[in-house]
């Protein structure tokens, strides 16, 4: 059930179109599903304002159809399935509609739901090498409705590039820096920008790196103000975390 849906039932009674009893059956109907491997949550929407996301990791391709279908069946128009390998996602789109992104490893069952807020969720990386969580990154907020821009291989190792776009860092509601290696991007961004940034180091970089470890400890030994840390190559949950900055909107 999505908050669209439960206002359309909250309306229902006030018009007198649906009795109390009715409404209190509706809401109190399976809020979550037994499928056996999994426990669908089909209340996630009216809690949290977007529905149960897919992990794909360590699913079967039958698992994660399955939970699509049992999340689609109650009226979830799309899913999102993250950490969707391409064999899995070959297998997956034999059986439902799948839009597959290899970059990012995200799977989209049904359509990408359009933009629904004018703020800007700026992405931003140090280097190609990035991208796959930048894209899992940028995916996710797209799909939960933000408007995103991206702007990729902009690294400390030639930071001109990254002074060139001053004026779209200026502009974003909300920024996601990406860097693997030590991680320095998110605080050269954290100095310029006006608006909350959301760093995400990656397992990117050499053997001192420790796997993501050298960055995780840089950005969250940042200097600069507004600079918050998600986990090691959680693009997704970076993502999300934009999304919600982004719809409580203002400047």
């Amino acid at each position: 059930m999505t908050q669209n849906e439960l206002k359309r039932i909250l309306k229902g009674v006030a018009d007198g179109s649906i009795t109390a009893d009715e409404a209190a059956l509706k809401l109190k109907m399976e809020p979550f599903e037994e499928l056996g491997f999994a426990k669908v949550d089909h209340h996630r929407g009216v809690r949290q304002g977007a529905g149960e996301v897919i992990y794909g990791a360590g699913k079967t391709p039958g698992q994660i159809v399955e939970i699509t279908k049992a999340l689609m069946a109650k009226g979830q128009s799309s899913v999102l399935i993250t950490r969707l390998t391409p064999s899995a996602a070959q297998e997956v789109g034999s059986s439902i509609e799948l839009d597959y992104h290899d970059m990012g490893h995200i799977g989209i069952a049904g359509k990408m739901p359009e933009p629904d807020t004018d703020g800007t969720v700026l992405v931003v990386t140090g280097g190609t090498s990035d991208m796959p969580v930048a894209e899992e990154a940028a995916l996710t907020a797209m799909f939960l409705g933000s408007r995103v821009s991206r702007l990729y291989d902009v690294g400390v190792a030639g930071i001109h590039r990254l002074l060139a776009h001053t004026e779209d860092i200026m502009r974003a509601r909300v920024i996601i820096a990406i860097a693997g290696m030590e991680g320095a991007l998110a605080s050269v961004v954290g100095g310029l920008a006006a608006c909350p940034v959301i760093a995400v180091p990656t397992s990117v970089g050499y053997g001192a790196s420790f796997g993501g470890l050298s960055a995780l400890l840089s950005m969250l030994n940042s200097c600069a103000s507004g600079v918050s840390v998600v986990n090691i190559d959680n693009g997704f949950g970076a993502g999300y975390m934009a999304d919600m900055i982004n719809h409580m909107g203002g400047e």
